[in-house]
């Protein structure tokens, strides 16, 4: 894997030069996937913005609400002056330290980017081991899932919760920190009490993948997107070509890896390889991060997973692809009872997706989600939280009800894995009996 890394030429340009900022299936959901580096804000490029203007009026049209080329400076001048919040996090760079501080979990390192940064690990709760005489695949081919993994015997459930393997969606990794914050001190980051939360935490095994994509995270200046326009989205999350022209989702994804000289700004979709790890080669893997947490996910047999997105729309659990369609429908009730979480907190929502097999001259992607599944034989979904942005068709949330809304997912996705794993271990009971 490393070495197919190493054979690749440098991403861009652009990404070379600004390297030192920090040293499933989107469907019908979103238009796209597409502050000054720290905190959040922008002080730092106030002056920058005066100066860029005039620039700005020719690249984004009087309206400013289309902008079709941008350079990296005129992206920089577009980050609004905003103030810094405490519990948000939109950098990779003082992880190190945060893990310093734990009590109660336990972190460690599980693989690291083309760029040099590190994949980490951090979980909560006992790891049950058992017996293993097969892998997922065989094991299912032998008609006994348990060969692989007895769940049943498991005192818990276990949640795998992937953070940003697109770089510019940080609100899963605020919502990821806020969460371990929770888990050690029984507060978010904001210091409001999560006595609840942390209780059906406990009852689980948590294993938290804070970035999925460091060096996507790392390349991200705005560290939120806010307030902003989906132009910038596009900048920040797919890039540009070599032109200044913005790229856009789906298109996109029509070259990878993302290197050569069609490449301007490196979007923070990629890594420093240009890799989008939701679409790595998973047969022959060209970037470490899909394989490091497929890895995970074989050796714990988590019970329910998630991968953590965002979009400009409401929030949404996906369909996730090539899985069977009890698995999907396991995923629509988790939506349900998602949805219902959040309306009865205020918060926007989307509507369930439906059930279906894969079919028609467009199918859907064998993504990460879906690897992760055939992996382990989880219940897997990617969700898309809006990043808060300003447009006819922008779902316009506050960071912190960003923050509610991810550690609402997270409440659901404990309280289901809790009951289907009560169900399962009632089952497994009384057919001992009978």
């Amino acid at each position: 894997m490393n070495r197919k890394v190493a054979e690749n030429p440098p991403p861009s340009r652009d990404a070379s030069r600004f390297s030192s900022l920090a040293a499933g299936e989107k469907a019908r959901f979103r238009r796209g996937k597409g502050a000054r580096p720290g905190a959040d804000g922008g002080g730092r490029f106030a002056g920058m913005k005066f100066l860029l203007a005039g620039a700005l009026l020719i690249a984004c049209g009087t309206s400013g609400l289309r902008a079709e080329k941008m350079t990296y400076e005129q992206a920089l001048a577009r980050i609004p002056d905003r103030p810094a919040r405490a519990f948000w996090v939109g950098d990779v760079a003082d992880l190190p330290a945060r893990w310093q501080t734990l009590k109660r979990g336990k972190t460690r390192v599980f693989a690291h980017s083309p760029g040099g940064r590190a994949l980490y690990l951090v979980s909560y709760g006992t790891r049950e081991p058992q017996p293993r005489r097969a892998n997922f695949n065989s094991a299912i081919g032998a008609r006994r899932p348990a060969a692989y993994c007895d769940r049943a015997a498991r005192r818990k459930p276990v949640i795998l919760f992937v953070g940003p393997v697109h770089g510019h969606e940080v609100e899963g990794l605020t919502g990821l920190v806020n969460l371990i914050h929770v888990m050690e001190t029984g507060r978010d980051l904001r210091g409001r009490e999560q006595a609840a939360l942390r209780q059906l935490g406990r009852r689980c095994r948590l294993l938290i993948i804070p970035a999925g994509n460091p060096d996507g995270v790392a390349r991200f200046a705005p560290r939120r997107l806010t307030g902003m326009r989906v132009e910038d989205l596009r900048f920040w999350g797919q890039g540009t070509r070599s032109d200044g022209t913005l790229r856009d989702w789906p298109e996109v994804k029509q070259q990878h890896p993302m290197v050569g000289d069609t490449v301007g700004f490196l979007g923070c979709y990629f890594n420093d390889a240009g890799v989008n790890p939701m679409h790595d080669e998973f047969f022959a893997p060209m970037s470490p991060e899909a394989p490091g947490i497929l890895a995970i996910a074989r050796a714990e047999a988590p019970d329910l997973i998630v991968s953590l997105h965002s979009h400009e729309n409401r929030p949404a659990l996906l369909r996730p692809a090539y899985v069977p369609l009890e698995t999907q429908e396991d995923a629509r009730q988790l939506a349900e009872e998602t949805y219902a979480l959040l309306a009865k907190r205020g918060l926007p929502h989307a509507t369930p997706f439906r059930a279906r097999a894969e079919s028609g001259p467009r199918p859907a992607s064998f993504n990460l989600v879906s690897a992760l599944h055939h992996t382990c034989g989880a219940t897997v979904f990617t969700f898309e939280c809006p990043h808060g942005l300003v447009g006819p068709h922008a779902c316009r949330v506050t960071p912190g009800q960003i923050l509610d809304i991810e550690l609402t997912l997270y409440e659901a996705m404990m309280r289901h894995a809790l009951r289907r794993h009560a169900a399962l271990r009632a089952a497994a009971a009384a057919a001992g009996k009978r």
